[in-house]
């Protein structure tokens, strides 16, 4: 495709995923009340005598935005992906084409399984850890609810997206781009890196940072596996 018709066909389905977060955006704001429930159960359950308060007129009503958009965001994840696959699907392959479903469903839990470890299993621990440092120096927690959202969501997202990892690795040992043992010859090139995105992307303590670049790590290992499958699986089409 010439270059002008790439902008063409990222513009479309940018805007089909626009669309596919805004419809479930809107159909999430039914349940914001249940939607908050569930996001500040974390805190809640692992945080010594805090108190979620808001300070400022509208801070109730922006927080039912901002959930709903979360689950937009989640619920819209299939049509992300699949709207990714169609904007990459003119460079593959013929019977690589058909693969679409495999990619969005495989894309999807992934996402889901990063967000779920992030809820179930770092979430919890960070705030039990940050609970005992407000113990130890004899301060009563209140913690605006517009920082503790906008503090989950992005870790959730964070988690949910880093997790999609064996997903492109495998796009790429598909096409070629990337082989097994690239990934094995700079695999101390990648921790490196992986330590340095996870202290980007999350809030400026250790604790958090190491929950996200361990798995991360051990994600990383998974993907020379993946991409040497992927390999055999470009080998046997070419031939």
């Amino acid at each position: 495709m010439p270059f002008l018709e790439h902008l063409t066909e990222l513009r479309s389905r940018l805007w089909w995923t626009v669309v596919g977060i805004v419809v479930g955006t809107v159909c999430s704001f039914l349940w914001a009340n249940w939607l908050f429930e569930a996001l500040s159960s974390p805190i809640r359950k692992n945080f010594e005598n805090v108190a979620l308060i808001g300070t400022g007129p509208a801070d109730a009503f922006l927080t039912k935005i901002l959930v709903a958009f979360a689950s937009g965001a989640v619920l819209s994840a299939p049509n992300t992906f699949f709207q990714f696959w169609m904007f990459i699907a003119p460079g593959l392959h013929e019977n690589e084409r058909k693969q679409a479903m495999p990619f969005v469903l495989f894309s999807t839990m992934f996402f889901l399984i990063g967000i779920s470890f992030c809820f179930f299993g770092v979430l919890p621990f960070a705030f039990k850890f940050f609970s005992d440092e407000f113990i130890s120096i004899g301060l009563s927690p209140q913690i605006r609810i517009s920082e503790y959202l906008s503090f989950v969501v992005k870790l959730l997202l964070v988690f949910g997206c880093m997790f999609e990892m064996p997903i492109i690795i495998f796009l790429l040992g598909r096409l070629g781009i990337v082989t097994h043992h690239q990934l094995k010859e700079h695999f101390r090139i990648a921790i490196v890196m992986i330590f340095v995105i996870a202290a980007i992307v999350t809030p400026p303590d250790v604790f958090t940072q190491l929950m996200l670049a361990i798995p991360l790590c051990a994600l990383y290992y998974m993907c020379i596996f993946v991409c040497r499958y992927a390999e055999g699986l470009r080998k046997k089409s070419i031939d």
